[in-house]
């Protein structure tokens, strides 16, 4: 028997009402099923929302200074049981177990960030605007705002609003990846154990129908989502249509630009790492290394000597001769899929420099393996370029100079990420100026900003105005109101004017 994976309602696990919805929650590493995980119907919906609205109007009243308590709580219980929460996304994603420390680790600063809440929620206030008339503006909290999160970080996504929406007075339930669901329930408990009242913290487990409940319940105030492009579009137009306020980070196809003067070992390691890092599955990993004039054969040779020093292999097995670099694909039929793509980069005519279906992985054979794979001579057209990959799979372009590199990335539907290598300050000045992408690297490869900034792209990689934390995601969370005040000297009679009010 596979343990159940439940949903998280009105503080406690819920197992959901119909037995016969469930899906299978994998290894990445051996290819077996290790848990099941329920998926909501209607009746778990409506528990859900209605849970967290009525938690919700109580944490609202609560003192800014005592919802912050609990972040506090939270964010040391983290720090002391981070191990935990690595393992548990190791054996439910597959990322080797560092790169799942460091997930968390950024997640963490996020909620770090939110303990500066009240600072961050204060208004402002302007004296004598009119004659024994003042203004001042406050931000309150939205209600119940949920949370519709992917499979390739499942504790940092989260954590990226989360940790804001609950220290501004908000309710959250968040609907995390059916594929590795794990870790949303062990940071439930954790809430529940930091001192977070029930139902302000809820997981929705599930499916589309999940999605959909979210996006369609009208109890529901706000959707943060991240994804990929077609996904983001779609709940950013059906969410909008029911009035919610809606961010919705969507795909990316990262450049990593690098100029003839650039130190081309630096460029090597960056390439490898960020392109190869959690087997490609990041939304801000380098999937295009664009060469730009001569260096094209050389940076490809160091790029290719570089993978193959990659150990790869079962991260959660920790061996006294062997550490693995990457692990698996999340699931066989995303790795299956992602091999189509090394197929078709072939038939179409990119050279193929190394290989990632002949991996000798360290694992056990049913594992979802799939090497470091390169491309060269890769064209705009092919579909190695055009698609979003999300796997280990890297293409180089040829451009002849600076501004056919920049022409080539602002000319690309997604603007998530990129980077440029340089020795040169004026080009690198140039290219964050001009690049038209929402986060820029120089000499950076993943230029993911720290929870103080906000984290967001440009063009199809977001849907709506807002970006993830920072002071954003504060105003995301929160909503303006301006009070107009006005106090009277007793006995005073203010008199009838029906002119529109003057300022006098």
């Amino acid at each position: 028997m596979t343990t159940l994976i439940p949903h998280w309602i009105d503080g406690k696990a819920h197992p959901g009402s119909d037995e016969s919805r469930t899906g299978d929650v994998t290894n990445p590493a051996t290819g077996r099923v290790t848990g099941r995980v329920a998926f909501a119907g209607p009746e778990e919906i409506e528990a859900a929302v209605a849970s967290a609205r009525k938690a919700g109007l109580d944490w609202a009243q609560r003192s800014v200074s005592a919802r912050t308590q609990v972040v506090f709580r939270f964010r040391e219980l983290l720090n002391s049981r981070k191990e935990e929460l690595a393992a548990i996304i190791t054996a439910e994603h597959g990322k080797v177990r560092s790169d799942a420390l460091g997930e968390v680790s950024r997640g963490q600063e996020v909620v770090e960030f939110a303990c500066g809440i009240p600072h961050l929620l204060k208004g402002g206030n302007s004296p004598q605007v009119s004659t024994g008339v003042d203004v001042k503006s406050i931000r309150q909290p939205l209600g119940v705002v949920g949370i519709i999160s992917p499979f390739n970080f499942p504790a940092m996504v989260p954590m990226w609003f989360f940790p804001i929406a609950i220290a501004a007075g908000n309710a959250v339930v968040l609907k995390p990846s059916e594929k590795d669901p794990s870790a949303s329930i062990w940071m439930a408990e954790l809430w529940r154990e930091a001192g977070l009242p029930d139902g302000v913290f809820t997981v929705l487990q599930g499916d589309k129908v999940a999605v959909d409940g979210l996006l369609d319940h009208p109890d529901v105030a706000a959707i943060s989502f991240v994804g990929s492009t077609p996904i983001a579009e779609y709940v950013y137009e059906r969410a909008s249509r029911t009035g919610k306020r809606v961010q919705a980070l969507g795909g990316a196809k990262n450049h990593m630009v690098v100029l003839p003067d650039a130190d081309l070992d630096l460029a090597a390691d960056a390439a490898v790492s960020a392109g190869y890092g959690s087997a490609g599955e990041r939304c801000m990993a380098i999937s295009v290394v664009v060469a730009v004039g001569d260096i094209g054969d050389r940076l490809v040779e160091k790029i290719a000597e570089r993978t193959g020093t990659l150990e790869i292999g079962d991260g959660a097995q920790a061996q006294p001769d062997f550490e693995a670099d990457m692990g698996p694909l999340v699931t066989r039929t995303h790795r299956d899929k992602v091999a189509s793509y090394v197929e078709g980069g072939e038939a179409e005519g990119a050279t193929l420099v190394v290989d990632g279906r002949a991996v000798d992985a360290k694992g056990e054979a049913d594992g979802f393996w799939l090497g470091p794979t390169l491309f060269d001579h890769v064209t705009p057209s092919m579909s190695v370029y055009t698609d979003e990959i999300f796997g280990p799979v890297l293409s180089v372009v040829r451009a002849d100079t600076y501004q056919e590199a920049l022409d080539l990335v602002n000319a690309n539907r997604y603007g998530n990420g990129t980077a440029i290598f340089t020795g040169n300050g004026g080009a690198a000045r140039a290219f964050e100026h001009d690049v038209q992408v929402g986060m820029v690297g120089v000499n950076v490869p993943i230029p993911v900003p720290m929870a103080y900034y906000s984290f967001g792209g440009w063009k199809a990689s977001l849907f709506g105005d807002t970006h993830a934390h920072g002071t954003e995601g504060v105003h995301f969370f929160t909503r303006g109101k301006v009070v107009t005040t006005r106090w009277p000297d007793p006995g005073t009679a203010g008199g009838l004017e029906l002119a529109f009010p003057k300022n006098h």
